[in-house]
């Protein structure tokens, strides 16, 4: 992706932290088991949002600092964890001090930079041997009713199998792990997560109508799902951990 398009695409998230944070899941915990070193005490999370992941490395004991663009999702996560020490930043220009963490983290954010200047840059605040960890959260679009759901909530962080994240050549090559979970939401509540992607965020309200139009159908009609009715939602989560190299 162009640092451009990158720049439009991500554009979308400069408001609606309220909505994002009440919509959009956890993670496993095996997954933050695999992304932090059992040596670490320093964590930088890039990429923030609202805080959902900086919360799950806070859980942990952690010392926690969170970095992210956007004023609107940061006054979010500034609230909801008033001890983490939050910035406003990029994930190419933090504005933190050389090694300074044992471990850097990008949770659903590692798309929206340059992957070879955030390399670099999370290589300059690691400490020698620390690593550089990223994780998706996707539909399991294995499942053919979910993903034809994809489809119409045009989710574009669904990965290809074979999919690695680029990384700079600061790291040495990344390990990967991947866990099958499931989320108990209603169809109402899918639709609200379908607002909170940036392709609905970005369209014309014709289009966010049609998306809203589908969702509605698929669910409601198609599936045959009661308004309120819990569904099984079918989650991947993908992480990769890097370590700097000496």
């Amino acid at each position: 992706m162009s640092a451009a398009r990158r720049h439009e695409l991500a554009a979308a998230f400069r408001a609606g932290g309220k909505h994002y944070d009440a919509v959009r899941p956890s993670y496993p915990p095996a997954a933050v088991d695999f992304m932090v070193p059992g040596h670490a005490r320093d964590a930088v999370d890039i990429g923030a949002g609202t805080g959902i992941f900086t919360a799950m490395l806070l859980g942990r004991g952690l010392r926690v600092r969170a970095v992210e663009p956007s004023g609107d999702m940061l006054e979010v996560l500034h609230s909801r964890l008033p001890e983490v020490i939050a910035v406003e930043g990029t994930g190419e220009r933090t504005g933190l001090e050389d090694s300074s963490a044992d471990v850097v983290t990008y949770a659903q954010a590692w798309h929206w930079v340059d992957p070879m200047q955030a390399s670099s840059e999370a290589a300059r605040i690691l400490r020698p041997g620390g690593k550089l960890s990223l994780v998706w959260n996707q539909l399991d679009v294995s499942v053919s009713w979910v993903h034809r759901l994809a489809r119409i909530m045009h989710a574009g962080d669904v990965h290809r199998p074979d999919f690695a994240p680029p990384l700079g050549q600061e790291f040495y090559a990344p390990e990967s792990g991947q866990w099958t979970w499931t989320q108990q939401l209603t169809g109402e509540q899918l639709i609200e997560l379908a607002k909170s992607r940036s392709y609905y965020l970005r369209a014309s309200e014709a289009t966010r109508a049609r998306v809203e139009s589908n969702l509605d159908w698929y669910l409601y009609e198609h599936l045959g799902h009661a308004e309120g009715e819990p569904i099984t939602v079918p989650y991947l989560t993908h992480a990769w951990r890097a370590r700097l190299r000496s």
